[in-house]
């Protein structure tokens, strides 16, 4: 799983903050390793340079092996707690996506049953 952090003009994209930014997302969808070919992480500041309570964003896209990719929001106080929120978003929503892929309202699929 490859790891693409991108900033916007206002946030200084430093090694240390990517490097973070990377162990998170790793650390957060290490049981999808396998099933993802890239995360794509966007951060910006809503409101460049003002102060406000929730104004850094943090989205996250990933892209699913032969798949549509997939993506959240969240909105923080901080670059780290927006990008916290954003890998948790993106674990729940990988969790229902592959979830639904293999199982039919919580039971196997009959396309799996070979016996029919």
């Amino acid at each position: 799983m490859q790891i693409q952090v991108n900033t916007d003009e206002s946030i200084e994209g430093s090694e240390a903050m990517t490097a973070g930014v990377e162990a998170v997302v790793t650390a957060t969808l290490a049981q999808f390793s396998d099933h993802l070919t890239r995360v794509e992480v966007h951060i910006s500041d809503e409101n460049a340079g003002k102060s406000g309570q929730r104004d850094k964003r943090c989205m996250m896209e990933a892209r699913p092996v032969h798949q549509q990719p997939l993506a959240v929001t969240h909105e923080a106080a901080t670059v780290d707690e927006a990008c916290v929120g954003a890998a948790k978003k993106l674990r729940s929503l990988l969790e229902s996506h592959f979830g639904k892929l293999h199982d039919v309202k919580g039971a196997p699929s009959i396309r799996d049953n070979e016996n029919r």
